[in-house]
């Protein structure tokens, strides 16, 4: 695709139109694990591995229960045929040398920037942390809340399209500052994953030595279920393609897991006084994942043509302008609504992974939003402050779970569990209520384990 020929085609859509919100959630669907969006070659590779088209779930599943009962074969034999057909066992794990052989080489430009976005993550992560709570309702009653930082958790890096040393600050830093001990980070063993210098001079710089070259479903699954390379996690996290999303899916149960996260979305809401060029730009970013999902609602029809003006005047400068165009083609929709309000129920029901308010009253408008994983206000908060920078994880809930799910946070690495201690008198006054429901649910040692005392 040459310059002169990159155009865009994003659809158009009309909120009032009967049929918008089947457009939506069929968007949606695709967009989500229980969709299908798959490369080319990933879909080349199923066959190539398993010798018949096989849909990502049944790929997932075969991978899983071959690590499971197989072990590390299983995940050898994965890892050769979908990224390395020379990675060994020992080679599984990144030598400590080389992590810091690349911490050694990278820039003190890079590094200073590392320091600071960790310092910014850990402000905000640690300002949000829950903390013991301790209540005395009545006297001899002491009822408290204990949050205990899990001891071991795996980190999934992506490393196919592109390198994410991101991800590992936006991970790893939440979970030092719930007070995680051990911290295991699997990337596919390619030159954008494991084997990437900047995205090892980040682990070297937070104090994590636990790289393993392994990616995809056998690198979730490994993590859940230990081989002997790979001792087991607790939690699973982080960000990657269809087959770790569905893969995370698979192994929750066994172990907990953040989300199951989908391809990337944006929801920009723009009116009148929306600069088109920043619009455009945000827009850009997200498609430019590949798929990834990019959308611009607006009550003024005028705004949308000057954004997907833009748009295709700034697609001619960008380094991967045919793989953008393609997910802005299949995944892009300009939107037009009746007012702020009806924008704001479009939003709603879309439930974007980040939303980006580029009104002139963006504050005002928050209150109407409740279905969002990140939301940046005003023109000069940018979607790519929170994937960087800014202190919140980028790691978000995307395919319309942010209708009940949350953001990673550091609280995400904590569990609470509750005390209960009552003294003698305390038990005194509170035994008829728990003998009368005993009572009533026929269940007389629980009754007696109160009356015996």
């Amino acid at each position: 695709m040459t310059l002169s020929t990159i155009l865009a085609q994003i659809e158009r859509l009309d909120a009032s139109h009967p049929g918008f919100s089947d457009s939506i959630l069929s968007l949606r669907k695709k967009l989500s694990p229980d969709g299908s969006v798959v490369s080319a070659r990933g879909k080349e590779l199923t066959i190539q591995v398993f010798g018949e088209p096989l849909s990502p779930g049944q790929v997932v599943e075969r991978i899983c229960n071959d690590v499971r009962t197989i072990g590390t074969s299983a995940v050898l034999r994965y890892a050769r045929a979908l990224d390395d057909p020379k990675i060994t066992a020992e080679g599984l794990r990144v030598p400590v040398d080389r992590i810091k052989a690349a911490h050694d080489a990278a820039s003190p430009e890079f590094l200073a920037s590392v320091r600071r976005i960790r310092d910014n993550i850990r402000l905000f992560q640690s300002g949000i942390l829950h903390r013991d709570v301790s209540l005395h309702p009545k006297p001899g009653v002491i009822l408290e809340q204990r949050y205990t930082p899990l001891n071991r958790v795996g980190i999934c890096v992506p490393g196919g399209a592109a390198a994410y040393p991101s991800t590992v600050l936006m991970t790893a830093v939440p979970a030092q500052c719930a007070g995680v001990k051990e911290i295991a980070i699997v990337a596919p063993p390619t030159p954008l994953g494991a084997y990437n210098a900047d995205m090892l001079s980040v682990c070297w710089e937070l104090g994590i030595r636990e790289v393993y070259a392994v990616g995809g479903a056998q690198a979730v699954a490994a993590l859940a279920y230990g081989i002997p390379e790979i001792a087991p996690v607790d939690k699973i996290v982080g960000p990657g393609n269809l087959f770790v999303a569905l893969a995370k899916r698979f192994v929750f149960g066994h172990v907990d897991i953040d989300s199951i996260a989908g391809p990337s979305e944006v929801v920009v809401l723009a009116d009148s006084t929306t600069n088109p060029k920043f619009a455009a730009s945000d827009v850009l970013a997200q498609a430019e994942h590949s798929p990834g999902a990019s959308i611009v609602i607006s009550w003024d029809a005028s705004i949308l043509d000057a954004i997907e003006a833009s748009v295709n005047e700034q697609l001619r400068s960008l380094e991967r302008a045919d793989l953008t165009v393609a997910s802005l083609n299949a995944f892009g929709a300009l939107i037009l609504c009746r007012d702020e309000d009806q924008a704001c129920e479009v939003t709603n029901l879309i439930a974007p992974e980040h939303l980006q308010i580029a009104t002139d009253n963006a504050r005002s408008l928050l209150p109407k939003i409740r279905n969002s994983g990140a939301t940046f206000l005003g023109h000069y908060s940018p979607v790519a402050l929170g994937d960087y920078a800014a202190g919140p994880s980028h790691v978000l809930p995307t395919g319309g779970t942010a209708r009940w799910a949350s953001g990673l946070s550091s609280n995400h690495f904590l569990r609470s569990s509750s005390v209960i201690e009552y003294s003698a008198e305390a038990l005194r006054d509170i035994a008829p209520d728990v003998v009368a429901l005993a009572d009533k649910e026929g269940l007389t040692a629980h009754k007696q384990s109160v009356v015996i005392r």
